[in-house]
């Protein structure tokens, strides 16, 4: 019965908000990245029934609905537990009085060199940092933008591809604090998967955003847990992850 009067909210309440001025106690939260931001964990128990009445997530026709597994749709067949729901959930918690929305923007697979204006995802025929930005615009009709979260860079872990990947990331985080008119735009990246060699040399290059005079933060991946294929973090790390994320976006200024 409570679960259905949830849902009857997502009818009532949000078309409200839509067709009203933006409401300063939405607080809304951008998920950027590839797949491990989007999520791949098995949609097993207690996961698959994650939710929180205070957690909202944007579809993909741009409208805010009850939040729940899986929460992105960049790869239907594959999409699965990720760390957006927990996130929410720990930063509704956290704030009793606030309504928290997740807007879902990540693209498995991709490269940072997708990540910029007019770029383009080719398995996925997208451009991410185009389709972010009209969702951000859209969603911030309805709510104020708080943060970005990030997770990206298994794409760009060999060798050959790292070169230059600081400034790209730099570049990018300028581009979003612009898109959303926020100079100060709270952005937390999380690290690669402890589990890889690749990604263990990798994370060594985001080092230098665990600076919050920056507005930026850096969260670790110490003791987190991959599936088989040795690239996805698992459902019960892909939650824990989420978490770090709430911590690590309290803490900013």
């Amino acid at each position: 019965m409570r679960y259905l009067f949830i849902l009857l909210l997502n009818f009532l309440i949000f078309p409200m908000l839509s067709q009203s001025k933006p409401d300063p106690n939405f607080h809304i939260y951008i998920l950027m990245g590839q797949s491990n931001m989007a999520g791949r964990g098995e949609m097993v128990e207690p996961y698959s029934s994650q939710h929180h009445e205070r957690v909202w997530m944007f579809t993909a026709q741009n409208q805010f609905v009850l939040a729940k597994h899986p929460m992105h749709f960049d790869k239907p067949s594959v999409v699965g537990v990720g760390p957006g729901i927990s996130f929410g959930i720990e930063m509704a918690q956290q704030s009793p009085s606030v309504k928290i929305g997740l807007v879902p923007c990540a693209v498995g697979g991709s490269s940072i060199n997708s990540w910029v204006i007019h770029g383009y995802d080719e398995a996925t025929k997208t451009h991410p940092l185009d389709d972010a930005h009209q969702r951000i615009l859209a969603a911030q009709k309805m709510g104020v933008i708080k943060g970005i979260l990030w997770h990206q860079g298994e794409s760009d872990s060999e060798i050959s591809k790292r070169d230059g990947y600081v400034d790209k990331l730099h570049a990018l985080i300028t581009q979003i604090r612009h898109i959303s008119q926020d100079a100060s735009l709270a952005f937390v990246l999380g690290e690669l998967g402890y589990f890889n060699q690749n990604y263990l040399d990798f994370n060594q290059l985001l080092s230098s955003f665990n600076a919050p005079n920056q507005h930026t933060s850096l969260v670790s991946a110490q003791d987190l847990r991959a599936k088989s294929d040795q690239i996805h973090f698992d459902s019960q790390s892909a939650t824990e992850l989420g978490k770090r994320y709430a911590f690590a976006m309290q803490k900013l200024p």
